[in-house]
């Protein structure tokens, strides 16, 4: 029954995750046929994000204060109705409405489905290998995902992007349904109103201001503002939490050395990837003459093996350890990302296909991290940590976008060579610039990650509210 329920687990995330990277090659198609402008189409990414990444810790609170399952439950339908939605849409204001809905289904479903992990596997061994398995959904997202995209695109109706996730959906709500009944202990009931309200708002303004930064300008009054918002929202969100009676986010879980040091190894592991995975879209289309199908079809040699390396991660950590496993994964990765950058404007998919292949090997090596960091969380924090755990990797993520992409835009203006060398020039410049990063968290990843005594719990004083009596029924 436990595998069963994994498996919902893993199929909700993989829409999720699906969902991020099946949609950017069809964009051109949707602005034909919907009749849209550049902003619309920025939207129809940007609405989904900036609901995803700014209502994460809140979809992970709700599951500690009333049941992971329940949860869980509740974003798969919200998700798979505004999918339906988002594919029948006719008009652009429709489809960036139900991107932003959707955003909200899988700010429930992401956090809630790792914090059920750690509910239904209890025996660490069992878990490193669910966290594995469950993993390898976000790898074959990124296989699929691109492919079906450019797939769709160009034989059936992009609608049919978000369409699919109706029947997966569907599937997956109701063999969770059967299969999801992990025992729960409700030790909360305060939603920490003041925590909720202004964490979603420091993130939503920071997704925003990364996102709109470069095309409106960084010193642009709305950018500086938003900025502005963010640090005002970030500050009253931890003077809440310093006064709340149950604090939605435990100061606590920072002093574990794995816990901190698992979110900054893999904020930087996010910073690498999103931005790499953004452009080498654009470099395998513009530079290499790939069509969308093509592009897509590339990526999955590389996902494939990240996906078979996540699910013998484990066993590798159990060897290696796990600082040594991430930091060997980090430097494969930064390896194959150099690599990547000395193939020059002549090169073919053969030129690429080995370093593409080196770097999911050490992504999928990175897995164990994942586990680690689950292992570290209290029970009764499991939702809102998965969500920190997210958000780490969404900020990051977005970073690395927006960084990277300056970085690559300055370099090309600097050019005086064709447009498409020049681009050719920024990227691989930028490709070196991404492996420094990656090849930097190295020594966090074994200073953080090294063997350490067995966790113990931070002791909190027990809200006035707080109970201990709920079953697995009740709660979920």
């Amino acid at each position: 029954m436990r595998w069963w329920a994994l498996g919902a687990l893993t199929l909700g995330t993989f829409m999720t995750y699906l969902d991020n990277n099946v949609g950017n090659v069809a964009l051109p198609t949707i602005q034909r046929e919907l009749g849209l402008s550049i902003s619309d189409l920025e939207w129809i990414v940007s609405s989904y994000i900036l609901l995803f990444a700014g209502l994460m810790l809140a979809g992970g609170r709700l599951a500690d204060v009333y049941g992971a399952r329940r949860v869980f439950l509740g974003g798969l339908t919200i998700f798979t109705f505004s999918s339906l939605a988002a594919g029948l849409a006719t008009t652009g204001a429709t489809l960036i409405a139900a991107r932003a809905v959707q955003g909200v289904g899988a700010a429930l479903l992401t956090p809630t489905a790792l914090a059920l992990i750690g509910q239904i596997f209890p025996d660490p061994g069992e878990r490193g290998r669910a966290v594995g398995i469950w993993s390898s959904a976000g790898a074959l997202s990124m296989a699929f995902g691109p492919f079906a995209g450019g797939f769709i695109s160009e034989h059936l109706h992009w609608g049919w992007i978000y369409l699919v996730n109706v029947p997966l959906g569907l599937a997956a709500f109701g063999l969770a349904l059967w299969a999801v009944r992990p025992a729960f202990t409700r030790v909360r009931r305060s939603l920490d109103l003041p925590g909720l309200a202004t964490s979603a708002v420091a993130l939503a303004a920071l997704t925003y201001a990364l996102i709109e930064g470069e095309a409106a300008g960084w010193t642009s009054p709305p950018i500086l503002a938003a900025f502005g918002v963010s640090a005002v929202a970030g500050a009253a969100f931890l003077l809440a939490e310093s006064r709340a009676a149950e604090p939605m986010v435990a100061m606590a879980l920072f002093r574990s050395r794995v816990f901190s040091g698992g979110l900054l190894t893999s904020g930087i592991w996010s910073f690498g990837v999103f931005g790499i995975y953004f452009f080498s879209a654009l470099w395998l289309q513009n530079v290499l003459g790939f069509s969308p199908t093509e592009a897509g079809a590339a990526f999955v040699p590389m996902a494939l093996v990240m996906a078979v390396v996540a699910m013998a991660s484990q066993r590798i950590s159990g060897r290696l350890g796990l600082g040594r496993t991430v930091g060997l994964g980090m430097a494969l990765m930064g390896v194959a990302i150099f690599l990547i950058s000395r193939v020059g404007a002549g090169g073919g998919y053969m030129d690429v296909l080995p370093w593409f292949l080196l770097y999911g090997l050490g992504g999928g090596m990175l897995v164990p991290l994942t586990a680690a960091v689950l292992d570290g969380m209290p029970k009764d924090r499991s939702g809102v940590a998965s969500g920190m755990l997210n958000v780490s990797r969404e900020v990051f993520g977005l970073l690395g976008i927006t960084v990277l992409g300056a970085i690559l835009s300055a370099r090309q203006a600097a050019s005086d060579r064709a447009p498409l060398l020049a681009f050719l020039d920024g990227y691989r410049f930028t490709l070196v610039v991404a492996a420094v990063a990656m090849l930097a968290g190295i020594p966090v990843a074994l200073h953080s990650l090294r063997k350490h005594a067995p966790r113990h719990e931070p002791a909190e004083p027990a809200g006035p509210q707080a109970t201990a009596s709920a079953t697995a029924g009740s709660a979920n």
